[in-house]
């Protein structure tokens, strides 16, 4: 006998079963499908007048069917009746006060003194008198609108129909099923609820119960042959059969040759009767497959994921949130790390509110370390001196200047102009503060004396902003090369001949080639176009300054002089008639051609290029004076000192022959003194000690703290002591101390303060401004110095204003407000600043599960206001402006507790990048195709596209 069905050599149908016989094969239609085997069909179970068993919904399938229920119902155990879902078991319904459940249903209710607010879920604290929305007595049973005319107007919530008397709202089938179990029908009073055939009705009139011994057969299709009738009714005698009470089986049943045969669902396991289906936790089982927890249901489980992970649309496997990747995350440096994230800021910030960055005012620590002024500026600052004294290398200290002074006590730099032959020639003569830098080939930098912007820092007159000039200047030169090279221009003493035509106070000249060439080429490219710029502080004339010319005045007629000088500077230096004096040699300031074949110099130790050739660095070559050494051959500039800011060339320089803390000497280096008894030093490479003051000694020499010093009385953290009164001084508000026995008490970073006086943590350090942006489509309000705690006594005020023919929806992700301050700290929504105009949300408490709702006025005007009392985190709160067209829709879907109901659905309103998706969806539709249906799958789980899915569905069905 040939096996046909082994071979593949039948003619069965895909979906009929091969049965080998000795002399052929019969074929044998699968269960649930129809026809003579070699042909077979898909009975639509569905397709009759039991709805195939389904108390709700069902869904023929090939060879089988599936039952579903509507929104706020879940599927029984026997897969075919409904059974409400108890929506105020999870989170409370999402209701801010008390969640009543209802059949297919839920609703929220308030304690008394409260109303519900139009987004049905939370509270809003109002009692006022007259007829207004905002009187808890306004009568609408839903949802009240304020008239143009002064009185108010009642609407429903979706599914809700508003009664003949204006007031109240008649459920619908629309709505939870209209409340009924199984099947509803809307008449004129209200909903009428049925059961299916299988059950009969409570007396509540809305669920059903199972009747005791139904026996209800499912009527055969008409294209089932009388053979098969007759071989179904003798088996009907002899043994049970699927048609009879579902075979007794809890789920699926299927009728065999031997009898019928009982199977569970997924998530269901047959018990030992063959008849019975058990639940089965998946959770006891490898955890369900979930990566962090897991939560059994009737039938399925739920996975969910630690705080900082998000659960991928698999719903098993946690993800880290990449925090970082978001929008504003932090000031400076954003540092992912599993389920968390951490803010850094650059040098010179310091770290406020979690994420938000500073500057550290260091004159307030210290004075800096600085001996005489300090100055503080973003990010840095910087020591200056008395007149009479200058810098030390150390950037630090003071050092007094021996010798005759300049004019005015500040260096100047002289600009000389003589006509020779009929044509200009001018040397600029830098004197002092002089600085070469060179650090790219045929490149440098010159500056002479000092910038004025220091200066201004310690000037609180506005007229000094108008005594600087700052003028910048660029000189294009068709050939040449950048190069300062000695030149013998001037006869030497020729100088006090030469009239000075300008003085400054500071001069940057910058050399650089038009374009770089890299490679073997660079060196044919000796001449090309170089430029030449030059950056100028000067002064407004004194002189210029009359009782019919003011400072203004003053200064316009000093910058026409000066225009003439740059005519006269421009045509020396194309002339090739420029130098530039330092320490009495001249110096072209480029070089009009190189030959090929001139051989570079190679310089010894101590000595420096300067055009072709080495000058020794004693000779006072640019900068090698005082400040600066060249420790290698070849070298082609100089080297900086070390300093605290720059302690890479310690080495150079012997750093490790700096004297220590508590340790001075003439010039900071070894052989050092201790410092005397009364005094002290808290840094390395000092020329002096820093007195205790208010004579107060040391234990012992050699001092490096100011707790070194015997004080009086030992101050706390949060005060400092004072050396006059020899008492502790609380830290004033604005400022902190963390330390024992400090002289001193620190700034805050950047623009924060503190609540209070006596400070002891930067994390008091606050700020004050109120956060947010506010635009057309979207936009968000922030509390200050979110997400620190925000600071007491605080006010902010927002105004959202969206363009004509838009609403408002906002969503709460978190909010945290101290509830045992009784109310003292609140956030309000509200039509305007009208304490009874119609308010949208209302609360002074902490709410960590999310809201979301739609504007109950066409603008909203927002408060924000804290007490003295407790702070906490505040809050973030995004919103959108959408088309009003859809404000059915819109409104249907906030106010859907299933929008809540689930932890998944509450991580995506807490989820910045969705909500942000979501935003750009709904303020620009037609953004949705930026998005692949790929894209919105991995973005969102499948519960949450259905709910949507429904929704958008039953709003479109009557354009259809």
């Amino acid at each position: 006998d040939v096996d046909e069905c082994t071979l593949g050599l039948d003619e069965c149908h895909p979906d009929a079963i091969c049965q080998n016989t000795p002399k052929l094969y019969k074929c044998t239609c699968k269960v649930g499908y129809t026809g003579e085997g070699k042909k077979c069909e898909d009975i639509d179970e569905c397709d009759n007048d039991f709805n195939g068993g389904c108390v709700h919904e069902c869904f023929n399938i090939p060879g089988n069917y599936r039952c579903t229920c509507y929104d706020g119902f879940m599927l029984a155990h026997d897969g075919h009746n409904c059974l409400d879902t108890d929506e105020c078991m999870f989170n409370n319904g999402g209701c801010q006060h008390v969640c009543v459940n209802t059949v297919g249903s839920y609703e929220c209710r308030c304690k008394e003194g409260f109303f519900l607010s139009d987004n049905q879920h939370t509270c809003i604290h109002r009692s006022e008198e007259g007829m207004s929305c905002m009187n808890k007595d306004h009568g609408c049973a839903h949802i009240c609108r304020e008239t143009p005319k002064g009185g108010v107007a009642c609407e429903c919530r979706p599914g809700f129909e508003l009664s003949k008397n204006q007031r109240s709202c008649i459920l619908t089938c629309n709505h939870g099923n209209g409340g009924c179990q199984h099947t509803c029908d809307d008449a004129d009073n209200g909903p009428i609820c049925g059961c299916h055939p299988k059950y009969i009705m409570h007396v509540d009139g809305k669920t059903c119960l199972e009747r005791e011994e139904a026996a209800v057969e499912i009527s055969e299709g008409n294209t089932t042959s009388g053979a098969d009738v007759d071989k179904r009714v003798k088996r009907r005698l002899l043994m049970e059969t699927c048609a009879v009470n579902n075979g007794g089986c809890d789920r699926t049943c299927k009728d065999t040759s031997t009898g019928v045969h009982c199977s569970c669902p997924v998530g269901f396991t047959l018990q030992f009767d063959g008849k019975t289906c058990k639940d089965i936790d998946e959770c006891q089982s490898n955890n369900g497959g979930c990566d962090h927890f897991c939560k059994n249901t009737v039938g399925s489980f739920d996975c969910s994921c630690r705080k900082g992970f998000k659960l991928l649309t698999d719903e098993k496997s946690c993800q880290d949130i990449d925090e970082c990747s978001f929008e504003r995350t932090c000031d400076h440096t954003c540092i992912n790390h599993p389920g968390t994230f951490e803010c850094t800021c650059n040098k010179g910030y310091a770290l406020y509110g979690f994420t938000h960055c500073g500057d550290i005012n260091e004159c307030s620590i210290n004075n800096g370390g600085c001996q005489q002024l300090c100055v503080n500026t973003l990010g840095d600052y910087e020591c200056l001196c008395h007149s009479n004294f200058k810098l030390h290398w150390n950037k630090k200290d003071c050092v007094e200047i021996k010798g005759p002074l300049p004019d005015n006590m500040s260096p100047k730099v002289l600009l000389h102009c003589i006509k020779s032959g009929g044509s200009d020639r001018c040397f600029l003569s830098c004197s002092s503060d002089v600085q070469v830098f060179s650090g790219i080939q045929d490149a440098y930098s010159l500056t002479c004396g000092r910038s004025s912007q220091l200066k201004k820092k310690q000037q609180n007159t506005n007229a000094s902003s108008w005594l600087a000039i700052k003028i910048s200047v660029t000189f294009k030169l068709n050939e040449g090369k950048c190069s300062l090279k000695k030149t013998e221009m001037f006869q030497e003493g020729l100088e006090q001949m030469i009239p000075v035509m300008e003085s400054f106070h500071y001069v940057n000249l910058t050399c650089s080639s038009g374009k770089k060439v890299h490679g073997a080429l660079s060196r044919l490219t000796a001449t090309r176009a170089i430029f030449i710029t030059a950056d100028f502080e000067l002064e407004t004339s004194r002189k210029e300054v009359t009782d019919t010319c003011d400072v203004r005045c003053a200064r316009k007629k000093t910058e026409k002089r000066f225009r003439k000088t740059i005519r006269t500077l421009r045509k020396t230096v194309s002339r090739d008639q420029f130098r530039v004096r330092v320490s009495g040699m001249d110096h072209e300031v480029a070089r009009k051609s190189l030959k090929l074949s001139e051989p570079q110099q190679s310089c010894g130790a101590g000595q420096m290029h300067v055009g072709n050739r080495c000058d020794l660095v004693s000779t006072g070559c640019f900068p090698c004076v005082r400040r600066d050494h060249a420790d290698e051959e070849g070298q082609i500039t100089c080297d900086s000192c070390p300093s605290p800011q720059n302690p890479g060339n310690q080495k150079l320089a012997g750093g490790h022959n700096q004297c220590s803390l508590g340790e001075y000497s003439p010039d900071g280096f070894k052989p050092c003194l201790p410092c005397p008894l009364g005094t002290y030093q808290p840094e390395a490479g000092r020329v002096s000690c820093f007195p205790c003051g208010g004579g107060l000694t040391t234990r012992h020499s050699g001092a490096s703290l100011f707790q070194d010093c015997e004080t009086k009385v030992q101050c706390s953290p949060g005060h400092f002591y004072n050396t006059t009164t020899h008492r502790c001084i609380r830290c004033t508000v604005g400022t902190y101390q963390p330390e024992f026995g400090q002289n001193y008490c620190i700034s805050c970073p950047g623009n924060t303060t503190t609540d209070f006086d006596g400070s002891t943590n930067i994390t008091q350090c606050k700020n004050r401004q109120c956060g947010g942006e506010l635009g057309d489509y979207t936009g968000y309000i922030e509390s200050p110095n979110y997400p620190g705690n925000y600071p007491a006594n605080t006010e902010c005020t927002w105004n959202i204003n969206p363009p004509p023919k838009r609403r408002i929806l906002i969503v709460v992700p978190e909010i945290f407000l101290p509830i045992e301050d009784e109310c003292g700290d609140y956030l309000v929504m509200r039509k305007s600043s009208s304490s009874n105009s119609v308010t949208t949300y209302e609360t002074c408490q902490t709410y960590e599960r999310p809201i979301a709702f739609t504007s109950r006025s066409k603008k909203l005007w927002i408060q924000f206001k804290s007490n003295e009392g407790n702070s906490a985190k505040g809050f973030q709160v995004p919103y959108v402006t959408y088309d009003e067209d859809y404000q059915e829709l819109i409104e249907d879907i906030v106010r859907d507790g299933r929008l809540y109901a689930s932890e998944n659905h509450q991580e995506i309103l807490k989820d910045k990048k969705l909500i942000k998706a979501l935003f750009d969806v709904l303020a620009h539709p037609q953004n949705y195709f930026k998005y692949t249906a790929q894209e919105s799958r991995e973005m969102f789980p499948r519960s949450f596209i259905r709910l949507l899915r429904s929704k958008v569905s039953r709003f479109l069905r009557p354009y259809k």
